[in-house]
C-alpha cells in the first residue's frame, strides 16, 4: 500500500511538469519513460520497495497522462493513472492507494512542481518534484503521513529511459 503511495504521488507530479506544454513552453523533458532508481532512493520510516517502478508520462488534451507501474510492499504488482491539468483543481487518480484518491497540482517553475495528494479533499502526503537540468533524472520529495499517521519522508530518484 505504501509503494503504491509514493508511486501514485509521483505520478501526480508528473502530472504538473508535463503540463508546461500544454502553456506553451520549449520542448517538454517531462513526457517519456522514468524508472525509480532503487540505490539513489530513500524511503523514511520505510519499507523501500523491492521492484523499481515505472512512470510513463504522455502528452494529453489540456494537460497529461500519466501511467504508472510498479509493487507494493508485499510484492504485489500496483497500476495507476490519471489525466490532469495544470489548473490547481482536485483530478482523481485511478488505482490509487488510501492516501492519494485525488491529487492537486501547483507549477513552481519551468523544473519544479509540488503535488497535493489528498482524501476526502483532506491534504495526505505532498510531493516536490524537481527535473534535473539535463532532464535525465527526475527527483520527487514526499512529506506527510501514511495511514497509520507515521510521518514520512521519502526522496525518490527516477531516471529517463
Amino acid at each position: 500500500m505504501r509503494n503504491s503511495l509514493i508511486i501514485s504521488m509521483l505520478v501526480a507530479a508528473a502530472l504538473v511538469i508535463v503540463s508546461a506544454t500544454v502553456r506553451g513552453q520549449a520542448a517538454d523533458p517531462w513526457v517519456g519513460t522514468w524508472k525509480v532508481n532503487l540505490a539513489k532512493s530513500t524511503y523514511t520510516p520505510g519499507p523501500a520497495p523491492k521492484t523499481a517502478g515505472t512512470v510513463k508520462i504522455e502528452s494529453a488534451p489540456n494537460g497529461i497522462k500519466t501511467i504508472i507501474d510498479g509493487a507494493d510492499a508485499k510484492g504485489q504488482p500496483t497500476h495507476t493513472e490519471s489525466v490532469s491539468t495544470f489548473d490547481g483543481k482536485d483530478t482523481p487518480v485511478d488505482g490509487a492507494p488510501a492516501l492519494n484518491t485525488t491529487t492537486a497540482l501547483k507549477r513552481i517553475d519551468g523544473r519544479t512542481f509540488e503535488a497535493q495528494g489528498k482524501v476526502g479533499g483532506k491534504p495526505t502526503v505532498t510531493t516536490r518534484v524537481v527535473v534535473s537540468a539535463d532532464g535525465k533524472t527526475m527527483t520527487a520529495t514526499q512529506t506527510g503521513q501514511d495511514i497509520k499517521a507515521q510521518a514520512i519522508k521519502n526522496v525518490i530518484v527516477l531516471d529517463k529511459q
